[in-house]
């Protein structure tokens, strides 16, 4: 071994913790955002799978309620607690000019704006795992292309154009893309999949909206019962 080298490879860590201390500054910038990044991911993918657990459970017992033809004036919390409310209050407005399928249409419709709006709660955050996952990659390539280019400026001064000087840069560069991967590559997946829940809670909601509305809107003496209350 070139007695010359090992100065060179001693005064180089490639431990992740070395790779990050040793970078540039605007690579290490980059990997300090990227962490960031991967932090607020992972605790948005944590609060949507509660929160979605939560929502499963309120789907299912809302089917049940409708299936079996119970009253709806139980405690109903959560998402099936709002759509449940929404079906009252349209249940209770109504007048007799009415027909039986623009009555039906109009507490369907307010069942449907109550489950929209919770949807779109349920959602909130999701934006933040598609960004992440379509941008976290170029955002590490930048850092690569940084460090890289930085990598250079040994190889200029010492005229020497051996691994042992190109490499520790080379090495603190492509750490930047792998750090942008491990942030990408979950956030994508922790998007589609949660999208894919979220789209079978609502599903599943929307299926026994129109049953409920089919039910409410016969029951047209029990509205007219519950209005003089």
């Amino acid at each position: 071994m070139d007695p010359t080298q090992a100065p060179i490879e001693a005064a180089h860590d490639f431990s992740f913790l070395g790779l990050f201390l040793q970078a540039d500054p605007i690579v290490k910038g980059v990997m300090i955002l990227l962490v960031i990044a991967s932090i607020a991911c992972w605790t948005v993918v944590f609060e949507k799978v509660i929160r979605l657990s939560a929502a499963r459970r309120q789907a299912k017992a809302f089917a049940t309620l409708v299936r079996s033809g119970g009253s709806l004036d139980g405690d109903h919390r959560g998402i099936a607690g709002h759509v449940v409310k929404a079906a009252i209050d349209a249940w209770r407005d109504q007048d007799s000019s009415e027909t039986r399928a623009e009555r039906r249409e109009r507490i369907e419709r307010a069942m449907k704006g109550a489950l929209t709006l919770e949807v779109k709660r349920l959602r909130t955050g999701l934006s933040l795992l598609a960004t992440s996952g379509s941008t976290a990659p170029f955002v590490g390539l930048f850092g690569t292309v940084w460090g890289i280019m930085n990598s250079f400026s040994p190889i200029a001064r010492s005229q020497d154009t051996s691994l042992a000087v190109v490499a520790p840069g080379i090495a603190e560069a492509l750490f930047a893309t792998a750090i942008g991967l491990v942030v990408a590559i979950p956030a994508v997946m922790a998007y589609n999949k949660l999208s894919a829940d979220i789209g079978g809670v609502q599903s599943t909601f929307g299926s026994y909206i129109s049953v409920l509305g089919n039910r409410l809107a016969r029951d047209r003496a029990g509205a007219h019962r519950a209005a003089a209350e």
